[in-house]
C-alpha cells in the first residue's frame, strides 16, 4: 500500500470584499457588535454569475501550478460543497471539465463545514487502496447565496471561495502526507444547523452549536493528533473550520495547541463552509508562515452536527 501527500494547495476569493459596516446597512449590526461576537471584519461576496464550480476551478487550477502538475496527470476530483444548486453534472465533473481532466473519477462530498477533511480522507483511502494516484481535493461554496440579509445571526458570519490541494501517492517508507482521518457525528444534534426550505436558507442555533463546540470539539481534536502520533505541543499550526474566532482560539487553547500558528482567516474571509480550512491553510503557506514539513492540523466542523481532523505534513 501506499500513502499520499499534499503536494500543493491554491485558493480563490472573489473580489467584492463586505465590511461589517456594509452588512449594518442590510440588518440591524454593527462593525463593534460583529467583531465582539464572532471576531470578523471583512468577507469577499461572489457575483449573480459566479458559480461554486467556478470558485472551484479557480482554485484548483493554482493548487496544480503550484505543484507543477498537469490536469491530464489527475485521475480523481473531490469537490466539498454544501451550496450546489445543481444535482448533476456534479462540481467534480464540473471542475474536471474546466480543468481539462481528461478522466478522472468525480465526486461531490456534502459534509457542510466539516466536508473538506472528510474528502480529503475519501481521497487519502482512494490513494492507499491503489484507486488512484493523483486527486483534487477542493472545498468551495457560496454562502451567499443562501443567507437571508435581513437576518443578523447568520448574515453577518458568511462569505464565499475556495480552496483546494494536490494530494499525490507517496512511498509508505517516506512517510505518510496524511494522517488518519478522525470523524463522526452528533446526528441527534443535527438540526441545530440547517440548510434548507424554500427559498434555500442557512439557519442555526448558535448558542446550542457554540457550546458543542467549545465543550465537545476539544477531546475529539486531541484524539486526532493522537491517531497520527502528534502530540497537540507539537503541532505546527491548527487549520480549523472558519466559523467564529471565539470558537477557534477556545478550542486552540484547551486542546493544548501551545506551539502552533493557528490559522485565524475567519477574521477577513467570514465562513466559507467546506472552503474555509484550505482556503485558510492555503493563504498561511502563500505568506511563508509554515516550513515544509511540520505537522498541521486540520479540523472541521459544524452541519449534521458532523466534525472530522487528520493531521498532514505541509509541503
Amino acid at each position: 500500500m501506499t500513502g499520499s501527500r499534499i503536494v500543493a494547495l491554491g485558493h480563490y476569493q472573489p473580489s467584492t470584499v463586505l465590511t461589517n459596516d456594509d452588512v449594518a446597512r442590510l440588518t440591524d449590526t454593527s462593525d463593534e457588535w460583529i467583531r465582539t461576537r464572532v471576531g470578523i471584519r471583512t468577507r469577499h461576496v461572489a457575483g449573480p454569475g459566479e458559480t461554486v464550480d467556478e470558485m472551484a476551478a479557480h482554485a484548483a487550477a493554482k493548487a496544480l501550478a503550484n505543484a507543477g502538475t498537469e490536469a491530464q496527470d489527475v485521475d480523481m476530483v473531490v469537490v466539498a460543497t454544501s451550496t450546489a444548486v445543481d444535482r448533476s453534472p456534479n462540481m467534480a465533473a464540473r471542475v474536471a471539465a474546466r480543468l481539462g481532466a481528461p478522466a478522472p473519477a468525480v465526486l461531490d462530498v456534502n459534509v457542510v463545514c466539516s466536508g473538506y477533511p472528510h474528502a480529503l480522507a475519501t481521497a487519502d483511502h482512494a490513494v492507499r487502496a491503489g484507486a488512484a494516484r493523483t486527486a483534487l481535493v477542493v472545498g468551495s461554496d457560496k454562502m451567499t447565496d443562501v443567507v437571508e440579509w435581513a437576518e443578523r445571526s447568520t448574515s453577518v458570519l458568511v462569505g464565499d471561495g475556495a480552496g483546494a490541494a494536490v494530494l499525490a501517492a507517496c512511498e509508505e517508507e517516506d512517510g505518510p502526507g496524511v494522517g488518519p482521518v478522525l470523524w463522526g457525528s452528533f446526528p441527534e444534534m443535527g438540526g441545530a444547523i440547517r440548510i434548507g426550505g424554500t427559498p434555500t436558507r442557512f439557519v442555526q442555533e448558535g448558542q446550542a452549536v457554540y457550546r458543542w463546540t467549545t465543550t465537545r470539539l476539544p477531546a475529539l481534536a486531541r484524539a486526532a493528533c493522537e491517531r497520527a502520533g502528534v502530540a497537540p505541543e507539537e503541532l505546527g499550526a491548527v487549520v480549523m473550520h472558519q466559523a467564529n474566532l471565539r470558537i477557534i482560539e477556545a478550542i486552540a487553547r484547551s486542546m493544548g495547541a501551545v506551539n502552533a500558528v493557528v490559522a485565524r482567516d475567519v477574521v477577513e474571509s467570514g465562513n466559507t463552509s467546506a472552503a474555509s480550512i484550505p482556503l485558510a491553510f492555503s493563504k498561511l503557506l502563500e505568506r511563508g508562515e509554515l516550513e515544509s514539513g511540520v505537522p498541521v492540523l486540520l479540523f472541521g466542523f459544524g452541519g449534521n452536527l458532523s466534525y472530522a481532523g487528520q493531521v498532514v505534513r505541509c509541503p
